[in-house]
């Protein structure tokens, strides 16, 4: 079995009791939420398990993984 390794983006909803969105950028339209950061990536993981079992068994072909990005945060003041 190959291992492919697919980034997510997790983002915060605006509103806290939301929780949690997640997606890939190399999976257009796969895409997951979750109440903890925790459960939005073992809820993306179940939705991209999903998603290539699904284009293995129809003979789609399996996106390769293409991104590589790494965010960091930048802390700024600003004038009152």
């Amino acid at each position: 079995m190959k291992k492919l390794t697919y980034e997510i983006i997790i983002e915060r909803e605006e509103d806290p009791k939301a929780g949690y969105s997640v997606y890939s950028p190399d999976l257009p339209g796969c895409f997951s939420n979750g109440g903890s950061v925790a459960e939005a990536k073992a809820n993306m993981r179940e939705a991209i398990e999903l998603l290539l079992e699904s284009l293995v068994e129809h003979g789609d072909p399996v996106p390769k993984p293409r991104h590589a990005v790494q965010i960091e945060k930048v802390d700024l003041a600003i004038p009152a």
